[in-house]
């Protein structure tokens, strides 16, 4: 597969994501060092492995978990076009989760040694990945109100609503319906329930035709109601930086 170039990445031409300055295009290009292209079910990176590399999703969907002590696994989040991966390990020495692809997945390289390049001669670049990684910070902050205050059907609720926004943020699928590859139990992990009590919230969200997921696909036939279900913001998440 012929490696894409930075200033023909498809995911620059999405209103998603803020526009290059020529400057940045030019140093991206140097400072990607390749493209690593992964089949479904693959780690990418395993808690407490050190890496040289960390990543951008450039295609593909995965997921970041947690293995705790007794074996059960806590999914911090899930991953989409435009995320970085594994910049734990480039700055606390070794990765604190792991990284697994739920579909096959293309990222771009970039070497952990070369990020104090980024720092030192791309002050804006730096301010994105700080921007990145302050998202997340926050987006965990949401999780944890979400585990501690949203019942268990506000919970499967906002959990659909985050995944559908982002999805069509990124012009992914088409209005009311997105592809949802992940299984119930991805979810039941991420959101503290079984599998027993999502799939039957699921099937009440089903019933109560608010939301439908079933054989890769989400259907939303109306985001409003669904989100006030959530508690939650019905609004597109804002335009982010892309690394």
């Amino acid at each position: 597969m012929t490696p894409i170039s930075c200033e023909t990445c498809p995911l620059r031409r999405k209103s998603f994501f803020r526009p290059f300055e020529e400057e940045q295009i030019d140093f991206l290009t140097r400072f990607k060092s390749g493209e690593l292209t992964v089949d479904p079910g693959t780690h990418i990176l395993i808690e407490g492995s050190t890496a040289p590399q960390f990543y951008t999703v450039l295609d593909g969907m995965g997921l970041r978990y947690k293995t705790l002590e007794n074996g059960r696994r806590q999914v911090i989040n899930f991953l989409f076009p435009g995320d970085l991966v594994g910049l734990h390990a480039g700055l606390l020495g070794e990765m604190k989760h792991s990284v697994e692809a739920t579909t096959a997945m293309r990222l771009c390289v970039f070497k952990r040694d070369d990020l104090w390049t980024l720092f030192r001669n791309q002050p804006s670049l730096a301010y994105d990945v700080t921007w990145i990684t302050a998202a997340e910070e926050h987006f965990l902050g949401e999780t944890v109100a979400t585990l501690g205050q949203r019942n268990g059907t506000q919970r499967v609720a906002w959990a659909l609503l985050k995944v559908y926004q982002r999805l069509r943020a990124l012009d992914i699928g088409k209005e009311g319906e997105v592809p949802l590859p992940y299984r119930q139990q991805d979810m039941a992990d991420a959101l503290g329930l079984s599998l027993v009590h999502t799939n039957k919230t699921l099937a009440r969200l089903r019933e109560r035709q608010l939301a439908s997921w079933g054989e890769g696909r989400l259907r939303i036939p109306d985001v409003d109601t669904l989100a006030d279900m959530a508690l939650g913001d019905a609004s597109l998440p804002d335009m982010r930086p892309l690394l």
